[in-house]
């Protein structure tokens, strides 16, 4: 084939780029968002060409919609059974006619791709496509929105099936490459009032009606799509049951999903606060240890490796377990490993063994296959009394996810999975899934600036900085004006291996790393509460009226989650004056509980019938198994729903034609695969020589075409740290100087990753992450004491534990009120006392630690608690309640 000349914005193959720009209009009415995006297409080439561009998105997503605007012409796409439509596709480019065609993967439900057929030269292409979804609601009351960007490349299971994905069709290129922009105009609007609005990207000022009850938001000019923009929404009320009734499509026949009535009912069960009477379980953290965890977590710069916060996620996990349970830790790449043959108890000594190895832990297991691991898993045998509960961390790139699902879904029974994808590009399809599949519920962190919310500013200039070597800061002051005033001679760094980290890198890296904590630890604490059970839904509705449910019964709830389910209303609608009423019922520890809330049956007209396809999407998503393997019944009703409500599924796809252009293709046309954006770190990572991954990934032979060589990747193993904490407790020391494998194809990239960041070739990387992939742990004085802390909930009297309360350890033992007590009791008392103190406002980080103490201090001090307490107080002159010690 001809390469094509070089005409508008290249790739680095030198292919012109025919995707020029996406337009998105976002409008978000309460917790329900409606969103309309457009891909400006232009041939400036000479030949024909057939663009593929492959996208992701969030796989709650009910895409109702497909129309080009070619040259003025506005075609409607009609959804088919997706190898109907694959066949009218090929055929209608083969006789010179325009095609458009949009379908999702065919093993993955949050990845898209549109393919645009016989784009003539000098022709114009705007392609729409439209999708209602219904918003999760965050733990701080947030409605959260994200348009993603980053598609993460998605490995096949080694005996995956060959040609059933979507990895192979598109390349990739470092973020700030993306050859295509991004503008976003949203509306977001609510009767109850409008408390903010955030986003993660630059945006014009927002504009707000008198009464708050509108919002406008617009993204900065000049956006490139190279990372993912998130939307939190903070509303006045979000807590309220309600019940929403909408009107069907006219002229559609009735009995049918879209010709009747739909109600989407969302219900905050007000579930009291309990704790189980025995803290018991079996608590198994499956960790993604594949090569793409070495990935910052997102595009903002600087960004701390996903690895580096999984790791310490682990630690604050293993400390908060209960005593009396047992545990197990996998890793998973292209292999997988335990640290115990099987489960163990939680002891100080298990729990020791597994600190000390998820500390030496690396993302160096290759590609990321996950079913093995999970047979593995379920494989074992129950520990009698100790349900399973399964977490999952993973940055979720995976093809065969709906294998994934089924395996998790046919264990579903005997255990809870909570899952939580990691950094930008995740799939949503993966996480969402297997925490449905169980009764789990799933998480996102991507450690995007949202987190400043939980106390920690972020520092927007360039004020502070600090040197460090082999991990410990050595030098620290005032940075210029700029940062490119200040910068170290490579030749320096070259011989050293020093690196240089801001105080804004390090604020960000804690955000981070507590973020995933956060989020970790409140699963942990869901995983902790007391069965709900006996839950069930029951309608009270006018005679001749009844309820068809579309959402699967609700069979686990958590103590302040959103329940949303949908129903169809079948049979004759009574007067407007009429109402109906739903009660969900529940019971815990013995006692039922039920919410009940009324609302009209007057249904309201909506033209794009919002309610009707999340109903359909709902209902698709609980048959859906893919295209491969949908069990027959399965299929033949996902395909009656999706087409009759024109929501996408994976076994069905849009296809437009324009039939008006019928000139023969001469020849084969051009093809250009339009680039996704990919976080350049892992991008270069996973094109390396001597990456050990197991399966082929579509980025070598994408980088390769993009001129030359792959790219050698920076640290192929990463080196073991030289940071101890010494017995005084001071300060974490460097041990003795880390060897550093020598790498030849180091140097020549040291002037590719500057010092002071602002290289472009090193987005979202620092040279400490590059460098020394480490992290220290032990840096913040709230991580010292927790890693302080022992198995049972107590600590022990010493000098550690001294330097953190900044007191000596001769005025501790002199304090000690109750000779007659252990010295472990004042200990623990203390250190309570200084975490309220400190650290009153992260109490959802600690709170379990805290609650192991309590417990283990009456159980040892009796009836000297109050004494312990009193005198504690004192000491440290705090104004701590001792309610808090209450059992």
């Amino acid at each position: 084939m001809v390469s094509p000349p070089c005409y508008g914005l290249l790739t680095r193959q030198k292919e012109p780029v025919p995707l020029k720009s996406i337009s998105v209009t976002l409008s978000i009415r309460e917790f329900v968002a409606g969103v309309s995006a457009t891909l400006n297409y232009e041939n400036e080439g000479k030949d024909p060409l057939e663009a593929f561009f492959v996208f992701p998105m969030d796989e709650d997503s009910a895409v109702h919609s497909f129309e080009a605007l070619v040259d003025g012409k506005k075609i409607v796409a009609e959804l088919q059974e997706k190898s109907e439509a694959r066949t009218n596709y090929e055929n209608a480019i083969s006789q010179g006619h325009q095609a458009f065609l949009l379908e999702e993967d065919d093993q993955a439900g949050d990845t898209f791709s549109c393919n645009v057929g016989n784009l003539t030269p000098g022709s114009k292409a705007a392609l729409t496509l439209k999708y209602v979804q219904e918003l999760p609601l965050e733990a701080d009351g947030a409605l959260r929105y994200v348009l993603p960007a980053i598609l993460n490349p998605r490995y096949q299971l080694s005996r995956g099936s060959e040609g059933g994905g979507l990895q192979m069709k598109t390349p990739a290129v470092p973020s700030q490459d993306v050859p295509y922009t991004l503008s976003l105009a949203a509306t977001v609007s609510s009767q109850h009032g409008i408390k903010s609005v955030q986003c993660s990207s630059p945006v014009n000022p927002i504009e707000y009606l008198e009464d708050k009850t509108s919002a406008q938001i617009s993204l900065a000019d000049g956006h490139k799509f190279d990372r993912d923009v998130e939307f939190l929404v903070y509303y006045s009320e979000v807590h309220t049951p309600s019940v929403a009734v909408e009107m069907g499509a006219p002229a559609t026949k009735p009995d049918s999903l879209m010709g009747d009535p739909s109600a989407m009912v969302s219900f905050y069960p007000n579930i009291p606060e309990a704790q189980s009477p025995t803290a018991c379980g079996e608590f198994v953290f499956l960790m993604d240890r594949s090569g793409s965890m070495h990935c910052p977590m997102n595009n903002q710069n600087p960004s701390q490796l996903r690895i580096e916060a999984a790791k310490e996620t682990l630690i604050w996990l293993l400390k908060s377990l209960p005593v009396g349970c047992y545990f197990n830790i996998y890793g998973f790449g292209s292999s997988f490993e335990s640290f115990f043959p099987e489960s163990v108890k939680y002891t100080q000594d298990t729990m020791e063994q597994a600190l000390k190895r998820v500390k030496s832990m690396d993302a160096d297991l290759g590609g990321t296959e996950i079913l093995e691991p999970l047979k593995a898993i379920y494989s074992r045998t129950s520990i009698p009394g100790h349900p399973l509960q399964l977490f999952v961390f993973t940055d979720g790139e995976v093809t065969d996810t709906f294998s994934v699902i089924r395996e998790v879904k046919s264990n579903g029974q005997r255990h809870r999975c909570f899952s939580f994808g990691i950094g930008e590009g995740a799939s949503t399809s993966l996480i969402k899934g297997i925490a449905r599949a169980s009764g789990g519920a799933a998480e996102f962190i991507t450690g995007n600036e949202r987190m400043q919310s939980k106390g920690f500013g972020l520092q927007t200039q360039w004020d502070y900085f600090c040197l460090y070597v082999n991990g410990a800061p050595v030098v620290s002051g005032e940075m210029a004006s700029s940062p490119s005033s200040w910068k170290p001679s490579n030749k320096m760094w070259k011989r050293s291996g020093l690196c240089v980290q801001t105080k804004k890198q390090r604020n960000l890296r804690k955000q981070e790393t507590e973020s995933l904590a956060f989020q970790a630890l409140r699963a942990l604490k869901r995983s902790l509460q007391p069965v709900v059970e006996d839950v069930s839904l029951s309608w009270d509705l006018p005679a001749g009226l009844s309820a068809k449910m579309l959402s699967p019964e609700p069979t686990v709830i958590f103590r302040g989650q959103r329940l949303i389910v949908y129903a169809q209303l079948t049979g004759t609608m009574p007067p407007a004056e009429a109402t109906g009423k739903v009660c969900l019922k529940y019971t815990l520890q013995g006692t039922q509980f039920e919410n009940q809330v009324a609302f009209s049956l007057q249904p309201k007209s909506d033209a794009n019938l919002t309610i009707h396809r999340l109903a359909a999407k709902s209902f698709i998503q609980t048959k859906d198994m893919g295209f491969e393997e949908t069990p027959a019944n399965d299929k033949k009703e996902v395909l009656k729903v999706s087409m009759e409500c024109g929501v996408i599924s994976s076994h069905t796809a849009f296809i437009a034609i324009n039939k008006d252009l019928n000139k023969p293709v001469q020849g084969p046309l051009t093809r250009s695969d339009v680039p996704s954006p990919m976080l350049f770190a892992q991008s270069m990572r996973m094109c390396s020589p001597g990456m050990p991954y197991s399966s082929p990934t579509p980025l070598c032979c994408n980088f390769s075409r993009m001129g030359g060589a792959p790219a050698p990747m920076f640290g192929a193993s990463a080196p073991k740290s030289g940071i101890s904490l010494k017995k005084s407790g001071r300060r974490l020391r460097s041990g003795a100087p880390r060897s550093v494998k020598h790498q030849p194809h180091m140097e020549q990239y040291a002037d590719f990753c500057a010092f002071d960041e602002m290289s472009q070739g090193c987005s979202s990387n620092n040279m400490s992450d590059l460098e020394t992939n480490h992290t220290v742990f032990e840096d913040d004085p709230l991580v010292q004491l927790i890693s302080l802390q022992k198995a049972d909930g107590s600590w022990d009297l010493n000098e550690g534990l001294a330097v953190i309360l900044g007191v000596s350890l001769g005025d501790m033992q002199a304090a000690l009120p109750v000779k007659s007590v252990d010295s472990s009791g004042w200990a623990t008392v203390l250190a309570v006392i200084w975490l309220h103190d400190k650290y009153k406002d992260m109490k959802s980080e600690w709170e379990l630690l805290e609650r192991k103490a309590v417990a283990w201090i009456h159980s040892h001090a009796g009836a000297a608690t109050d004494g312990l307490v009193k005198a504690a107080v004192g000491f440290l002159k705090s104004s701590v309640d001792p309610a808090v010690f209450a059992p």
